[in-house]
């Protein structure tokens, strides 16, 4: 992994800011409050994920994928680990919470999108993320799952050009979405690649997918989107000349 090409947008954007952790009441392990997940109990005791961890009262945090999370549910260790959190064992795990924690992970990835999108911090339409590419201008290179492999190719070798890192293997993010999902998120007509302007707004999208991609398993980690061959290898330093820093 290309360490001077990694993370360097996310570091940037929380190197000046206090972070803070939890711990996943499952495997035990600390991380960062943001790239976990949160779950709450309803008014009429039901569990229930809580995305942007805005819901009131005791909550317990999780840091596990959804194969793992199933388990934990049908051995039992998820509804003991719960009862400690939240200090009574009255409370109800509906049998589709793993559903639910993805549907809402993914709602929240693609309501980041939409919202970059309409404060101005993305791009889409080949021609002009190949343009901005080879300027150096681009933070975060996605493709739709169902990109066509020679268009996903063209923007990949663009971005590396202007990236000064071609002959490696750095590319864009193939995200769980089709096309028309991206298209009803960001509100434009057949959004396949997108391009992120802004570092602080590829670091916020970082994060949103990071935590989607990690629930269902994509990219092997929890860890917010970091530079791996097929990951978000969009979080840079030092490249981006021009705009993105609003």
């Amino acid at each position: 992994m290309p360490e001077s090409a990694a993370r360097g947008t996310h570091a940037a954007a929380t190197a000046d800011r206090h972070v803070a952790e939890r711990k996943c009441v499952l495997s035990g392990e600390h991380g960062e409050r943001d790239g976990l997940i949160r779950l709450a109990l309803g008014p009429d005791g039901t569990v229930a994920p809580d995305i942007r961890a805005k819901a009131g009262g005791r909550g317990a945090w999780i840091a596990v994928d959804r194969v793992a999370l199933e388990t934990a549910i049908a051995k039992g260790k998820l509804k003991g680990a719960l009862a400690r959190a939240f200090k009574t064992a009255a409370f109800l795990i509906p049998d589709d919470l793993p559903a639910q924690i993805e549907r809402a992970l993914e709602r929240s990835a693609l309501d980041r999108l939409g919202l970059e999108a309409r404060a101005g911090n993305l791009l889409t339409g080949s021609e002009k993320i190949v343009d901005a590419a080879r300027k150096g201008t681009v933070a975060m290179l996605l493709h739709a799952r169902d990109a066509a492999a020679d268009g996903t190719r063209k923007l990949d070798q663009a971005w590396r050009v202007g990236l000064d890192m071609e002959g490696t293997d750095t590319r864009g993010l193939v995200i769980p979405a089709s096309r028309a999902i991206l298209s009803m998120a960001l509100g434009r007509e057949n959004v396949v690649h997108i391009a992120l302007i802004a570092p602080a707004a590829a670091a916020r999208v970082s994060d949103a997918l990071g935590r989607w991609r990690g629930f269902i398993g994509r990219n092997g980690s929890t860890e917010p989107c970091d530079m791996t061959s097929q990951g978000p290898s969009a979080l840079r330093e030092s490249k981006l000349k021009g705009s993105g820093t609003r």
